[in-house]
């Protein structure tokens, strides 16, 4: 006869031990993957870049005659994970109307999308791409302009002397304005 060793029953201690080690097991098992989705989920939980008014100049760079000015536009772009201060985003010219009043007209002719340069001796707008002409309010000169439509108007405001303006592109070609 051989002899065996009697089998100690299970007790309580061996099944509480073989518990809380699945559970701590498992607990670690998840902590990395769910760890992981914080920073692959991070952009969603982010608001969108929905551009608002960007600061370009003071009140005080504009000519007091109403001749308007070109102005470099600079924004922080923000993306998934990298903020990115003072990229220049495009250009606005801007003219002083009245005492503490601005128009803002997007610098890019809403025909093909070329620089628009001011013309002093005509008073106003002119594309060399193809002619186009704007007067000084951004509406087209001559009727025989390719351009569909006038130069983009752009929302600006006066703040404690600095002039804020909510620049944004439009669909080139189209006679609507269509902000993109």
């Amino acid at each position: 006869m051989s002899e065996h060793a009697p089998v100690p029953p299970s007790d309580r201690r061996t099944f509480v031990a073989k518990v809380s080690a699945a559970i701590v097991g498992g607990i670690i098992t998840l902590a990395a993957p769910i760890a992981g989705l914080f920073p692959l989920l991070d952009p969603l939980r982010r608001r969108s870049d929905t551009r608002g008014m960007v600061r370009v100049t003071s009140f005080a760079a504009l000519p007091e005659d109403g001749v308007p000015r070109k102005f470099p536009v600079l924004d922080t772009l923000v993306d998934a994970w990298n903020r990115t201060e003072n990229v220049p985003v495009g250009s606005v010219y801007l003219q002083r109307t009245g005492e503490n009043a601005v128009r803002a007209l997007h610098s890019v002719c809403p025909h093909l999308g070329c620089s628009v340069g001011y013309n002093a001796a005509g008073r106003g707008y002119f594309c060399p791409c193809h002619k186009s002409s704007f007067a000084l309010d951004g509406s087209i000169a001559d009727p025989k302009s390719p351009s569909p439509r006038g130069m983009d108007p752009l929302e600006a405001v006066v703040r404690n002397g600095e002039v804020w303006v909510k620049f944004q592109n439009f669909r080139k070609g189209s006679p609507e304005r269509v902000a993109v």
